[in-house]
C-alpha cells in the first residue's frame, strides 16, 4: 500500500513568488502574533495544487489508474487558474489553512465551470477503483500555511492586518497535466514522489 495524492505540479517561477508571497506574510504578521501560536509554512518546493487526496491505495493500482485518468481527460484544454487573493479554511474567526486561490468572480466564470467538469471527470474515475467520495466540494487553491495551535488569535491578527482584503497578483496555475504523488511521511516532513504524469491535450 501507498499513501498518495493527484495534483497538478508548479512552475519554478510560480514557487518562487510564493515563496516571496510567504515571506511578505510573515513580516506582516509576526509582529502581532502574540506567544502561544503556532504556524507551520509549507515549503514552497512541496506546494502543489492538490486535485485529489487518495489516501493509501494499492501498488498494483498505479498503472490501471493512469489509463484511466487518462481517458478521462482526454480532449480536454488547457486552463489557468487565477491566484488573486489569500484566504483560509474553513472560516476566518478560526482559520486552520491560509491559502492563495482564485477570486470569488473567477470562480464563477466560464473557466471555473470548465474546471469543475474536468475535475468531476478526475473524481469520476477515482470512485471506480473503490475510493470514497469527498464530503465536500473541491476548491483550487494553493496552501502556504497550517494552523496548529491558536486558530481564534491568528484569525484576529489576519482581520487587523487587512491581509485578506488585499488582491494579490501572484501569477496563474496552468493546469497542463495531472500526476499521481507518492506521500511518504518523515520527521522532517512529507517526501512527495511523482510516480506518473498525464498531459491535457489541447492549449486553451
Amino acid at each position: 500500500m501507498i499513501r498518495a495524492f493527484l495534483a497538478v505540479e508548479l512552475t519554478e517561477d510560480l514557487r518562487t513568488k510564493l515563496a516571496g508571497i510567504q515571506q511578505d506574510l510573515k513580516q506582516r504578521l509576526s509582529r502581532d502574533f502574540p506567544k502561544g501560536l503556532r504556524v507551520s509554512w509549507v515549503q514552497p518546493s512541496s506546494i502543489h495544487l492538490t486535485v485529489r487526496f487518495l489516501g493509501d491505495i494499492d501498488e498494483q493500482l498505479i498503472e490501471p489508474m493512469r489509463e484511466a485518468i487518462q481517458r478521462a481527460i482526454t480532449g480536454r484544454r488547457v486552463i489557468h487558474i487565477p491566484l488573486e487573493r489569500i484566504g483560509v479554511f474553513p472560516r476566518v474567526q478560526q482559520p486552520r489553512v491560509l491559502w492563495v486561490g482564485p477570486s470569488e468572480a473567477w470562480e464563477q466564470s466560464d473557466r471555473a465551470q470548465r474546471l469543475a467538469s474536468w475535475h468531476q471527470n478526475v473524481e469520476a474515475c477515482c470512485r471506480s477503483f473503490g475510493i470514497a467520495a469527498e464530503d465536500k466540494p473541491w476548491s483550487p487553491h494553493l496552501t502556504l500555511a497550517r494552523v496548529k495551535e491558536g486558530e481564534r488569535l491568528v484569525g484576529q491578527v489576519l482581520v487587523k492586518s487587512g491581509v485578506l482584503d488585499r488582491p494579490s497578483a501572484v501569477g496563474s496555475v496552468a493546469v497542463t497535466a495531472i500526476v499521481l504523488m507518492r506521500s511518504e511521511l518523515r520527521a522532517a516532513g512529507p517526501v512527495y514522489t511523482k510516480l506518473w504524469e498525464v498531459g491535457l491535450s489541447e492549449e486553451e
